[in-house]
């Protein structure tokens, strides 16, 4: 889905206190400020998405993963129904599963048959500058906290 990496590298104060921190502080400082920003996303795609069973606003999620980069840590909204390897739909699941809304991209993109009814992009687009605000607050608050100790 749509991802937003936060590029922290003009915040030097920032930085300066990440290095004060152990690894692992480090990564849980940036596992919480991801995850906060996602989850503003995450509200917002739920705001918007069609229901109609309900069952593609009930998996509508938040995942954090850890990077094969050294100290780099993404959270990104997803929807359940897709299988994270290849990027296309989760074959071993049947389509009556309440975790699979597969047909998440069918009502985004649209099919031939069908007008696209955005809701993941335009929600992103609306909440791209406060997910920003609140991962970077609650880095801040992290921080603060891990430093207190």
């Amino acid at each position: 889905m749509i991802e937003t990496s936060l590029d922290f590298s003009g915040l030097n104060d920032i930085a300066k206190d990440l290095e004060l921190l152990s690894r692992a502080e480090n990564n849980k400082v940036l596992r919480d400020s991801t995850r906060a920003g996602a989850e503003v996303l995450k509200e917002e795609v739920i705001a918007r998405a069609p229901e109609r069973t309900g069952k593609l606003k009930k998996n509508v999620v938040v995942l954090t993963q850890r990077s094969r980069r050294h100290g780099e840590i993404t959270s990104g909204v997803h929807i359940r129904g897709r299988n994270m390897r290849t990027g296309n739909s989760d074959n071993t699941m049947k389509a009556s599963d309440p975790r699979n809304a597969f047909y998440w991209r069918f009502v985004e993109m649209g099919t031939v048959n069908m007008p696209p009814h955005p809701f993941v992009r335009p929600a992103f687009d609306v909440r791209q500058e406060q997910a920003t605000e609140v991962a970077i607050r609650r880095m801040n608050q992290a921080i603060d906290e891990a430093l207190r100790k």
